[in-house]
Parts: C-alpha cells; sequence; structure tokens
C-alpha cells in the first residue's frame, strides 16, 4: 500500500487497489447502506425491491384507470368539471374520485397485492416482516395513507406529495408514509 493514501476505512478491504482511487467496494455484507448483520433482513428472501419509475409508471395506469371513466360519467352527470374552480361540485367530483380511487385499491391490494398497474409494471406490494400481499387490514390501511389524504383541502395535497415522494430518500426499503403505516415494501413481482 502506498503511503501517500489514508488507510482504508473500517468497511473497505485491505488490499485494496491503490492505482483505483475511485473504485467502488463492497461493505462487508455487501449492502450499500452500512452493516446489517446484527440481525436478519426483514425481507430477506423476498424479490428485489422494485424500481421506482415502474412504481410512478404503476400510480399513473391506476390513476388514468380511475380518472378516465370516473372523470367521464361525473361530467355526464354533473354537465362538466374543473379541478380548479373551488365549487362545491368539483370539490364532490374530487370526493368521488378520491373514495373510488380508495375502494380500488384497498380491494387489489387485499387480494393479490397488486393493482392493474402494478400487474403491468410487474410489481406488486408485500408485507415487510414475511413478504405476502397485505391482506385485511394492511391493505386497507396503506390504500387509506394513499388516498383520503386528498380530501383535505390544501393540506391533503401537501401531505399526498411528501407521501408519494418520501420513497426516494427513504433507506434501505425505499417506502413511502403510506407503505411504512401499513409495514409493507414494493418488490419485483416473481413471474
Amino acid at each position: 500500500m502506498s503511503t501517500d493514501q489514508p488507510p482504508p476505512g473500517p468497511d473497505e478491504p485491505r488490499d485494496r487497489d491503490s492505482s483505483d482511487p475511485f473504485a467502488k467496494y463492497p461493505r462487508a455484507n455487501g449492502s450499500p447502506y452500512g452493516d446489517h448483520t446484527a440481525g436478519a433482513e426483514p425481507y430477506a428472501g423476498m424479490p428485489p425491491l422494485a424500481h421506482l419509475g415502474r412504481r410512478l409508471i404503476a400510480r399513473i395506469i391506476d390513476a388514468l384507470l380511475i380518472g378516465i371513466p370516473v372523470g367521464l360519467v361525473l361530467s355526464a352527470i354533473a354537465g362538466g368539471y374543473d379541478p380548479v374552480d373551488g365549487s362545491a361540485r368539483s370539490t364532490i367530483v374530487t370526493l368521488i374520485y378520491v373514495l373510488v380511487y380508495f375502494v380500488y385499491e384497498g380491494l387489489m391490494l387485499t387480494r393479490d397485492g397488486q393493482t392493474v398497474g402494478k400487474k403491468a409494471m410487474k410489481i406488486r406490494v408485500a408485507l415487510l416482516e414475511n413478504g405476502q400481499p397485505p391482506a385485511g387490514p394492511a391493505g386497507w390501511v396503506r390504500a387509506g395513507v394513499y388516498a383520503l389524504p386528498e380530501i383535505v383541502p390544501c393540506c391533503g395535497f401537501v401531505f399526498w406529495l411528501i407521501n408519494v415522494l418520501w420513497c426516494t430518500w427513504d433507506r434501505p426499503y425505499r417506502q413511502c408514509l403510506h407503505d411504512k403505516a401499513a409495514k409493507t415494501l414494493v418488490v419485483s413481482a416473481v413471474p
């Protein structure tokens, strides 16, 4: 080892090649988030975590799948819809959309852990403790924490935005707040 290089850190191998100072060396247990050898990973043996892009596309598919029919039906009944005007009509339409989305997501997740969008993107929701679909209360909690805050004017959207962005910085499981509330994570679906 060269004398002009600092000694390797606790997570670096002692026989580090000093010719490449930017080489990446895995930690002792292969985890980029630190040493998790103190106990078994809760998701050990599960498929890998789902890619964030797949999660986003799945949400877009589900939002369109619910939003277009609900919007068409309610526009035909109510004679139009402007989500920005703040009228009682737009509030009712938003409330109906949120409730329909909540029921759709809750039913789909408790059945097999996948919505139509998740099936299309080959991802699924799994319980953190055992990898099973979130049947029962966990699926409904996840759906509720995701959809229902939209009912609250102004603050609901802010919470929803923080909720869905949470997975971009959460480590090691990349959970959104609705995942944390239901103790779930999103993984690649096994073929």
